[in-house]
């Protein structure tokens, strides 16, 4: 398995150092995955369970509490 996953790494560096748009292309794909990473965790994912709760202890009982709820219909 792992010998597949660095067969595949080395195909895409070759791919991207052989050619003379792939330095720009690896920079857009960088780009691209700071924006989705960075940007969009901080503008639509807020921390919910620290704006929420004050301590980790009760930040973890809620944890617990819907992790182990039961779904009555």
């Amino acid at each position: 398995m792992k010998s597949l996953l660095n067969r595949i790494i080395r195909f895409y560096i070759d791919g991207f150092r052989n050619t003379k748009i792939g330095k720009k292309l690896l920079l857009i794909v960088f780009i691209k995955l700071f924006i989705m990473f960075a940007i969009l965790k901080i503008f639509f994912f807020p921390n919910f369970l620290k704006s929420k709760f004050a301590t980790d202890a009760e930040r973890s009982n809620y944890v617990l509490e819907q992790l182990t709820k039961t779904n009555k219909k």
